[in-house]
């Protein structure tokens, strides 16, 4: 069995010292979906939805919240990121949302690209929920990371 980095010796929890390791350039890319009516996906290709320019307000609550994920996941390192973007794809069944996490540093950026979709999505969400109220939000997921000492790793692959 691996041994468990987030607990000690005693079986408390800690935070993985990262401070031997060298720094190498790391990226994360991850993905969530969520599934909307023609007529919520239409309102929103459109501009007309009731809070404003939806994609627009998710890309930067994405943004904010990979920026801001070790206050949000207990353990998770505070991290300089060098890029975030968060990018969405509408097909006639809803919306993908696809966020990549870059930094060159010490530990990996999974979990903040990870938190940039999750959001990004649950704002999506916020904005459309008076027209919509059982959309629903899944397939949240890595699907690519790349750097440390585990090198590239790819859904699926």
């Amino acid at each position: 069995m691996a041994e468990l980095t987030h607990i000690d010796a005693t079986g408390a929890a800690q935070m993985v010292d990262v401070g031997a390791k060298a720094d190498s350039a790391r990226e994360a890319v991850a993905t969530g979906r969520i599934t909307l009516a023609p007529s919520t996906l239409a309102a929103i290709a459109e501009g007309t939805a009731a809070k404003g320019n939806v994609l627009a307000t998710a890309r930067i609550a994405g943004i904010m919240a990979a920026k801001r994920t070790s206050e949000l996941i207990p353990l998770c390192h505070p991290l300089m990121l060098d890029k975030i973007a968060v990018d969405f794809t509408t097909d006639n069944a809803g919306i993908t949302a696809t966020a990549i996490a870059r930094l060159t540093g010490k530990t990996g950026v999974e979990m903040e690209a990870l938190t940039a979709v999750s959001v990004a999505l649950l704002t999506i969400y916020d904005m459309v929920k008076a027209m919509e109220r059982d959309s629903c939000i899944s397939d949240i997921r890595l699907v690519a990371k790349s750097g440390g000492k585990s090198g590239a790793w790819t859904a699926g692959a």
